[in-house]
């Protein structure tokens, strides 16, 4: 491999193999302008994200996204999800390099019930002990929200599209 990618890396055209390939679906779900992320507080290094993950065998996108919604969160989601975009990106592990082909959703709630909160996923994808997220709102247009480097491996591209959704781009 000539280019190392730990932490991800969003390609425009999908690459050419070899490499593994894993499906996965991810939802931004806004209240207004604030938008629920997470951040993994075990692990510092890592940027914050949207919930979401590995499709199961067999799993659509969208009932994927909505599983691992409810596993990552704890909460229920509302009806409609929009199609947001789709993203690859290539990880690099010790097993050899990965294509991460992620389908985004965009999903809206009208009210806030807790502001932040700890919920474990006890479920991996990668196997291993639960892994603890502390979820929390941003505000679309502060400047976190406008930081990639916050962003974990991409998470951040679709930012721009989701404030021309709601209105204040």
């Amino acid at each position: 491999m000539d280019e190392i990618y730990r932490n991800g890396v969003v390609c425009p055209t999908p690459p050419l193999p070899p490499f593994g390939l894993k499906h996965k679906a991810y939802i931004y779900l806004t209240c207004g302008s604030k938008l629920l992320v997470f951040a993994q507080p075990d692990e510092p290094d890592v940027g914050l994200q949207v919930p979401g993950g590995t499709l199961d065998p067999g799993e659509s996108y969208l009932h994927g996204a909505r599983r691992e919604f409810a596993e990552e969160t704890g909460l229920a989601l509302p009806l409609c999800l929009d199609h947001l975009g789709d993203q690859d990106v290539l990880f690099d592990n010790a097993a050899g390099r990965d294509l991460h082909r992620r389908r985004l959703f965009h999903a809206r709630t009208a009210r806030i019930d807790r502001q932040e909160w700890e919920h474990f996923e006890m479920t991996p994808s990668a196997g291993g002990d639960p892994i603890r997220f502390r979820l929390f709102w941003i505000d679309l247009f502060d400047d976190l929200a406008h930081d990639e480097n916050a962003f974990f491996a991409g998470f951040a591209a679709p930012l721009g599209e989701l404030r021309r959704r709601i209105g204040r781009a």
